[in-house]
């Protein structure tokens, strides 16, 4: 059993060796390196520019290593940084690396033409070099940035989401920019000037300068809460540049008013009250809270509510009021228009019912009456003055 639990413990180890030896040197590579993704480059003069460089150490002992730039054109001046700063001396430990940063501020009096500067590592037993050739150029390829100001917006699909977004043309010649934005369906964008309201489709942009614009995006009134997604573009030439907008949609409540079963009208007696079903309903993506009601009438009716105030409706979900409407008691017969409103937060809805008024039963008797009484006065009448 002994033995057979260091064989165990043997072919484990032999199958962890590979893993353990994963980050180590490349098989058969041993020295030290300076090197660059790209040891040649293009700059406009007058510009400042960074070179990123990197010191790796393969299987090599820990060596202090004195920094230097060779061949540095007249004029020119280069500096090597190293986390963020200066540096004259790297040491990498074995099997690690050290990055450097090689800036170059170049006059803008430098001839047009490829200069080439030799970056040295020199340690008491090695000496390594990396040329790295600069082609300075009055016309470089277009290139554009695009920086957002606030990239993320929080609001209700009422609100106006404004973005402000820097543009800068990095090329050497004035470039006219294109503006455009890939937003959801159903959602309006435009640009304007940052500070004005004047559409823009594009944008004229000096050489080496920035150019503010706002992107506005308006979202449907029916979308939905939840996180959407807007990409911002601009164009010129051969250059691009894009970036990722954020539109947080709160909920929001949308209300509509109807009567029950869609009736809007109803039959009243002057001078009595009558009671009308209201449903009001939320066809939003947020509850209505303390949704108050009010009406307006004729001059001289009285219109009230039971209840005044609904404490809260679910989005897609209503509830019933009765409306309490009393004509005035000289109301005449025929149809009369009242309006109900309910609001919330900001929401409101009114609908429209017509009142048909009816004179009450007494009105009636009395208008009988009183013909009644006419006649017989005209038939006395008529009856004196035709003896005569």
């Amino acid at each position: 059993m002994r033995y057979r639990f260091i064989a165990v413990l043997a072919a484990l180890a032999a199958l962890m060796a590979p893993i353990a030896r994963a980050d180590d040197a490349p098989k058969d590579v041993k020295g030290l390196y300076l090197m660059s993704d790209f040891p040649a480059v293009t700059l406009r003069p007058g510009e400042t520019s960074t070179i990123n460089l990197k010191l790796q150490n393969y299987a090599l002992p820990p060596e202090r290593l004195t920094l230097s730039v060779a061949d540095v054109p007249s004029g020119w001046t280069a500096t090597l940084m190293g986390g963020g700063q200066p540096v004259a001396a790297a040491m990498p430990a074995t099997n690690s690396s050290v990055s450097l940063e090689l800036r170059l501020d170049v006059p803008k009096s430098a001839a047009v033409g490829t200069q080439t500067l030799t970056v040295v590592a020199t340690g008491g037993s090695t000496n390594v070099q990396l040329p790295i050739a600069v082609t300075l150029a009055k016309d470089l390829p277009a290139k554009l940035t695009l920086t957002p100001q606030l990239p993320e917006l929080r609001g209700n699909s009422k609100s106006p989401f404004e973005y402000q977004l820097a543009i800068k043309n990095d090329s050497g010649k004035k470039l006219m920019v294109s503006l455009s934005a890939q937003a959801p369906q159903n959602f309006d964008t435009s640009f304007t000037e940052g500070y004005g309201t004047q559409e823009l489709n594009a944008v004229p942009i000096d050489a080496g300068q920035n150019k503010n614009v706002k992107l506005k995006v308006t979202p449907p009134n029916t979308a939905a809460a939840g996180s959407y997604k807007v990409e911002a573009r601009v164009g010129a030439e051969d250059a691009s540049a894009t970036t990722d907008l954020t539109m947080d949609i709160t909920g929001q409540p949308r209300l509509d008013l109807s009567g029950r079963e869609g009736l809007v009208s109803t039959r009243a007696s002057a001078g009595k009250e009558t009671t009308v079903p209201v449903v009001i309903t939320n066809n939003g993506t947020a509850p209505a809270d303390t949704v108050e009601l009010s009406g307006s009438a004729p001059s001289g009716w009285k219109i009230t509510f039971d209840p005044k105030t609904v404490d809260r409706i679910a989005p897609n979900a209503n509830k019933e009021v009765q409306a309490l409407i009393t004509p005035t008691e000289k109301a005449i017969a025929g149809d009369y228009v009242t309006t109900i409103r309910a609001s919330t937060r900001g929401e409101s809805a009114s609908t429209t019912f017509r009142v048909t008024v009816t004179t009450s039963t007494l009105w009636g008797i009395a208008g009988v009456g009183i013909i009644g009484i006419a006649l017989l006065v005209m038939v006395g009448a008529v009856a004196r003055f035709g003896r005569r």
